[in-house]
């Protein structure tokens, strides 16, 4: 008999120990989810030295950091409200674009190499503005739309010659899948994605937006 119950003693704190296992196993992250974890946490990258700027406010004032794709209806819908803010907050805020072509719209990359052209000719801000008051003439189309955005080029008198190596030269397609990856990184997924301070927002009005300004600069 006594036999008998130090077996199922040491049965049961087997059973025991396994079941602990088991939970310990069930409770730990897969190999999967902790790498994407850390790549969210150390490899996505909110502004770059070389990032876009719009407007420059002094050094420690909050940096408004916008994901965009040129051919995205909600960033168009977006454009006015930011261009709001951004005179409303000049001096007070600095705004920062990013590229982030997403790849079911056809003419998204087309339009940020022209976008980057342009600002390898100081005019950034002006073929970025084009892009959004055009959109309806190019947008959700298929063909290439390349050839329309030359023209862009031409009405906004940019060396055609040096427009057309900056957008055939692979360092130009490079430069925008560098912002498109570092936005994968910080777990942007679709467009417009804003970053404020190094910290996503998801603001559903201007009037949202605003009041995150507004309590950035009082910290």
């Amino acid at each position: 008999m006594a036999k008998r119950n130090t077996i199922l003693s040491v049965l049961l704190v087997l059973a025991l120990g396994v079941l602990a296992t088991v939970i310990v196993l069930a409770a730990r992250p897969t190999t999967s989810d902790a790498q994407a974890g850390d790549d969210v946490t150390t490899s996505g990258v909110v502004v770059r030295e070389d990032s876009h700027r719009l407007s420059t406010a002094p050094p420690g004032a909050p940096v408004f950091v916008e994901f965009l794709d040129f051919e995205c209806e909600s960033c168009r819908a977006a454009f006015p409200s930011i261009e709001k803010l951004r005179a409303e907050y000049e001096g007070q805020v600095s705004f920062v674009i990013r590229y982030f072509p997403i790849d079911s719209h056809a003419n998204a990359m087309n339009a940020a190499k022209a976008v980057e052209a342009a600002a390898a000719q100081g005019k950034l801000e002006q073929m970025y503005t084009m892009m959004y008051e055009t959109q309806p003439q190019w947008g959700e189309q298929q063909d290439s739309r390349a050839g329309l955005f030359r023209e862009f080029a031409s009405t906004l008198g940019l060396d055609l010659a040096a427009y057309d190596a900056a957008v055939a030269d692979p360092a130009t397609e490079a430069r925008i899948e560098k912002d498109r990856q570092d936005g994968l990184a910080l777990g942007v997924q679709g467009t417009p994605t804003f970053f404020l301070d190094g910290t996503k927002i998801n603001p559903s009005s201007e009037e949202e937006l605003r009041a995150a300004l507004d309590a950035a600069i009082a910290q």
